[in-house]
């Protein structure tokens, strides 16, 4: 059996011109910040280390998401917080979307991100001619999905083309006791009973936006002005298999979605068992 090697947060501030970090089964679970995060944070800042906060979700604008933060102790500048959300926008320009009705499952500051990309947020129980996903909570859950749905399926027999777009591609997250189901996992609901109605409609699924395709990765890339970065998360699916594909070395950390085991072709470059920097330790970035 393939073995892991395992690393200390010491080694990836020395190895490393920069870190990426993803933030739920990192940083945060939804109750606030994980053991070492906040010793993490304030070195990093200490240090003037580039580092950027990598993260799936379209439900918090990044100055929310910063206050948020703040609030469990990390003092994460909101230009550091890099999410799916800010995938919208040029992907909306790129498809010529603009202008377009566009339903949305998610909270205000999903809204709010569609509204940016220039787009007209609806309600799901409005008429629509696009869909996003943008969190599984801020809307009523059940009706809004069927009404979503319902509508979808009198698009789709008419014979209309209705994209459907989803920037958190995550299917779980970790809690304080357990774990939730994500945007992901909506959007496999609604695709589930699509299949069904369509079998033979492949084209009718959800565009994802967010890792692991390359897209957050290349702006982290670009915020932090190297390639010689490693993604610390805990998802294989996303965080791992996203670094891969853009050539970056990564760290899966101990006690998040991904657990124990580990199958597939898919490894981390390193195991990382605790995010707190040693007592004493000084860290000099690298020259």
């Amino acid at each position: 059996m393939e073995t892991i090697p395992s690393v200390t947060i010491e080694d990836l501030i020395d190895r490393y011109d920069a870190l990426l970090l993803d933030a739920y089964g990192v940083l945060v679970n939804k109750e606030g910040a994980l053991p070492g995060a906040v010793e993490l944070i304030a070195k990093l800042n200490g240090l003037g280390k580039p580092y950027y906060l990598v993260s799936n979700t379209a439900a918090h604008l990044s100055e929310q998401a910063a206050a948020r933060y703040r609030s469990f102790g990390l003092d994460l500048a909101p230009e550091r917080i890099l999410t799916a959300g800010l995938l919208i926008k040029p992907y909306f320009a790129a498809q010529g979307y603009q202008g377009l009705r566009c339903a949305v499952l998610g909270p205000e500051d999903s809204f709010r991100y569609v509204e940016g990309a220039g787009a007209r947020p609806v309600s799901p129980f409005e008429d629509f001619d696009l869909v996003l996903i943008g969190d599984q909570v801020g809307f009523p859950f059940l009706e809004g999905v069927d009404a979503v749905l319902s509508r979808l399926i009198e698009k789709l027999d008419g014979g209309a083309v209705v994209p459907l777009v989803l920037p958190n591609p995550d299917l779980i997250f970790p809690k304080a006791a357990g774990f939730g189901i994500t945007s992901g996992t909506v959007a496999l609901i609604i695709e589930t009973a699509l299949r069904q109605r369509y079998p033979e409609r492949a084209e009718v699924a959800f565009v994802r936006l967010g890792k692991p395709q390359a897209g957050l990765f290349e702006a982290a890339i670009r915020h932090a002005g190297t390639r010689n970065a490693v993604m610390i998360g805990d998802q294989v699916d996303t965080d791992i298999r996203g670094a891969a594909g853009v050539g970056l070395d990564s760290a899966l950390v101990a006690g998040g979605v991904a657990g124990v085991q580990l199958a597939g072709e898919i490894k981390p470059t390193y195991r990382l068992e605790s995010l707190a920097p040693r007592s004493g330790w000084s860290g000099k970035p690298r020259a």
